[in-house]
């Protein structure tokens, strides 16, 4: 299946060859695809405050941006109308429609750690966001109606300034093609690209994750600190006159160099940061509570919701930002619910796990449905 999405490559060959390297178009990729998501319901999914939305204009020249919740009825009046060069994008629709998961699940090859999520855009003709370049990878996945691509090779752009997007100034593409239903994009990061709808379309972007070194040690500090990072109170009853009050004093930096020199961590704590972290959920997600009586496990089948992230690293486990380790006879049980996101509930309960996944239902972390 990994081999008609990728152009007739295997996994293994796709990131020897383009992965992180160069772009790779595939026609037909997805034979009969239309999309994940109805214009209406995309509007819908825009007004709520559990989604992350944005609406881009482009007006005599200038840009403009406008974050939601959106209106859906002024979506409804844009749409209705002649208006062009205007843009709506949805991210996470895979938390809140099943094809948009299913879509998401289709690249099950890479880490779901690295995964992020899909985002949906609908463009009137004339519709994008500028030319610009992402610092993550992507995957564009063409629904309906058609949009035209111009990209241009990695290299340092320029950027616009005062714009309020990351757009590249004078961008000069390297190609140009135009993708068609069920067509795929890969573009590395880095690479500058500028798609324009030529007719109102649809196109699913899937993401990938990929955090910086700097905003991983921010978040591990504050991860630190919250387990206790040593303390001290600074002293100085030497202390004397100064002539320099402004200065800053040998002692005290030396105080300061002695407390930061004192923080340690493990290999365990990094693992521990990092799978709480990766699965800690979007501020915009909301999960809801499922209330009513739970049927048999044995007689389910135990899916993960789609805003569920799962993770594990040797014997520990992540759930949404939660860390735990379960006992041995647990691990594989689990290790298969995170991997697959959909087990036989016959297969958690022999585990063991009946109290524990009916947690997870009540918190609405995942669904038990009937077995087909």
């Amino acid at each position: 299946m990994e081999e008609s999405l990728l152009g007739g490559l295997s996994p293994k060959e796709f990131l020897r060859r383009h992965w992180q390297k160069r772009p790779l178009l595939v026609r037909r990729a997805l034979p009969g695809f239309g999309g994940v998501i109805g214009r209406g319901d995309l509007f819908a999914l825009a007004a709520r405050d559990d989604a992350e939305s944005r609406l881009v204009e482009h007006r005599r020249g200038r840009w403009r941006v406008t974050h939601g919740p959106l209106s859906r009825t002024r979506l409804e009046r844009l749409a209705a109308s002649s208006a062009r060069d205007w843009t709506l994008l949805v991210n996470g629709v895979n938390g809140h429609r099943a094809a948009a998961d299913r879509l998401l699940r289709r690249f099950a090859f890479m880490p779901q750690a690295r995964l992020d999520d899909v985002m949906v855009s609908y463009a009137a003709p004339g519709g994008g966001v500028g030319p610009h370049a992402d610092s993550y990878d992507v995957f564009l996945v063409q629904g309906a109606g058609r949009r035209r691509w111009r990209l241009g090779r990695r290299r340092p752009f320029a950027l616009v300034p005062g714009a309020p997007l990351q757009l590249i100034a004078g961008f000069e593409p390297d190609e140009e093609l135009i993708l068609e239903p069920g067509d795929l994009l890969y573009l590395p990061p880095g690479w500058g690209h500028d798609g324009v709808a030529l007719e109102p379309c649809f196109t699913c972007s899937v993401g990938f994750r990929a955090p910086r070194g700097a905003e991983l040690a921010a978040a591990f500090l504050d991860y630190l600190h919250e387990r206790g990072l040593p303390d001290g109170e600074y002293r100085d009853p030497a202390l004397r006159p100064t002539a320099h009050p402004a200065r800053l004093g040998g002692e005290l930096l030396a105080f300061a160099a002695r407390q930061l020199g004192r923080i340690r961590w493990r290999h365990a704590h990094v693992a521990d940061f990092l799978g709480r972290y990766l699965t800690t959920p979007k501020p915009e997600v909301v999960f809801r509570r499922t209330r009513g009586p739970a049927p048999v496990l044995a007689a389910c089948e135990v899916v993960l919701d789609g805003r569920t992230q799962m993770l594990y690293a040797g014997g520990q486990f992540f759930l949404n930002g939660e860390s735990f380790a379960p006992p041995v006879r647990q691990r594989r049980a689990l290790a298969t619910l995170a991997d697959r996101r959909r087990v036989p509930g016959l297969v958690l309960a022999r585990a063991g796990l009946g109290e524990r996944v009916l947690g997870w239902r009540r918190d609405g972390f995942l669904r038990m449905l009937p077995r087909p």
